[in-house]
């Protein structure tokens, strides 16, 4: 179908492209922007975008679907009609489901199953290890074969620091990128908290700063050493922003992300025991959360990701210390980052470079993707930058609706979600 959106204020990061203009698409590619339609285009849909911008889909690095094994807490179609209403049309999810993405069959049958529901592309991130248990190697070759952008162990860490050095290896040897998450397994066990005078106040086991900055330096010795290609996943703390800086002043082309949570949260808004802070990695102190978004906005920091993990209403309304970690995010991660930009004083250029341009080129995806010239893939997203709305629970499509953020009031609302050129999402509703 042929689609003119119109009377919007396009943004394309990539380009620096910025100015009232026309989106013009034909055989789900963008195949004009500008005043005027190309030669020949006739458009047969036509998407008033008065009042909104209209950029490329958003691409998150980080968001589990919980398929296979965890369908009780959220599936595919419930988690990628959220990603739709996000503005979201391509996402990342880690390996950490049950069983873990360690084997060809697996990542075929999740990608298989992901494009059924046609609202936005799954890339899976492959298991380093077999089943996730830190001990065999798995089959790289074949997993990037059957579609897996990356390799990682989600958030388990890697005990034997040779199997790890074995896995950098090897995954150097194919130019194979690895994505890790920096905690040691000693120092984060049995804690819940950021170990602070919150934690102590509350009498909650803490995990020390340590148990991110000792891993993270035992990694970036491994990526120097092996050569690997290397993306820290959920940085947390402001000691870990200052390795990475350190070490990409050293020449190390180490990139990394930081959550929407831990850009705007910090321990104290864990409250009485809230269990909707109850996150992997804690909320750290307020210094850290405000180095964290100077990070992000002088480029140290090179994505922000929702890292969306539903969680069942039985596993998180517990006490504190026994509430399983994580948040639905997937369609907070616009509104998130507009509101850091406009805390930072940020244009919405390169705001948006956080969650569409920047993802692209870390995933490799330059060409056709993350973009609006001619001839890019038509992933795109028009949203009202000024409308506001509060997080509820029966706002949210995921089905996962535990947040720190409910209740809160937010600006920034997706109108339409394109997906290769088909309506993913309206605010009438899913149109397929």
């Amino acid at each position: 179908m042929k689609i003119e959106i119109k009377n919007g204020r396009v943004i394309d990061p990539a380009s620096g492209f910025d100015q009232p203009a026309s989106v013009f698409i034909a055989a789900s590619k963008i195949v004009g922007v500008g005043e005027t339609a190309p030669r020949g285009f006739s458009a047969e849909a036509v998407l008033d975008a008065t009042g909104c911008v209209v950029c490329p889909g958003l691409i998150d690095l980080s968001a589990r679907l919980r398929e296979p094994g965890f369908e009780y807490k959220a599936t595919l179609e419930s988690e990628m009609a959220a990603a739709a209403a996000g503005g979201i049309t391509r996402l990342v999810c880690p390996p950490d489901t049950d069983p873990p993405l360690d084997e060809p069959g697996l990542v075929e049958m999740l990608k298989y199953r992901a494009r059924q529901p046609g609202f936005a592309q799954v890339h899976p991130v492959g298991a380093l290890t077999v089943g996730l248990a830190g001990q065999r190697l798995t089959e790289m070759a074949e997993l990037a074969e059957a579609g897996c952008v990356a390799f990682g162990q989600a958030n388990i860490s890697i005990v034997d620091t040779q199997v790890l050095m074995r896995a950098m290896q090897y995954a150097a040897t194919f130019d194979f990128p690895v994505w890790l998450q920096a905690q040691d397994a000693h120092l984060t066990k049995g804690g819940v908290a950021h170990d602070g005078a919150v934690a102590a106040r509350l009498g909650l086991p803490g995990i020390p700063v340590a148990a991110e900055t000792v891993a993270l330096s035992t990694i970036l010795q491994l990526a120097r050493a092996t050569g690997a290609r290397l993306h820290v996943r959920r940085v947390s703390s402001a000691a870990a922003l200052e390795m990475i800086r350190a070490a990409r002043a050293g020449g190390l082309p180490v990139t990394c992300d930081v959550t929407i949570n831990h850009l705007h949260l910090c321990d104290e808004d864990i409250g009485y025991f809230d269990p909707m802070a109850r996150l992997d990695p804690p909320l750290r102190s307020a210094a850290d959360r405000d180095a964290l978004a100077a990070g992000l906005a002088d480029g140290s920091i090179d994505v922000l990701v929702s890292d969306h993990t539903p969680v069942d209403d039985d596993a998180k309304q517990l006490p504190f210390d026994q509430a399983e970690a994580g948040a639905t995010g997937l369609e907070l991660l616009l509104p998130l980052t507009l509101k850091w930009a406009e805390a930072q004083g940020i244009g919405l250029v390169k705001a948006l470079a956080k969650i569409t341009s920047e993802p692209a080129r870390i995933l490799g995806l330059t060409k056709g993707c993350g973009s609006l010239v001619p001839g890019a893939v038509a992933d795109l997203c028009i949203f009202d930058p000024h409308a506001e709305f509060t997080v509820t629970r029966e706002r949210l499509k995921s089905q996962g609706k535990n947040t720190p953020f409910l209740g809160r009031t937010l600006r920034g609302e997706v109108r339409y979600t394109l997906t290769a050129g088909h309506l993913a999402y309206s605010t009438d509703g899913l149109l397929r």
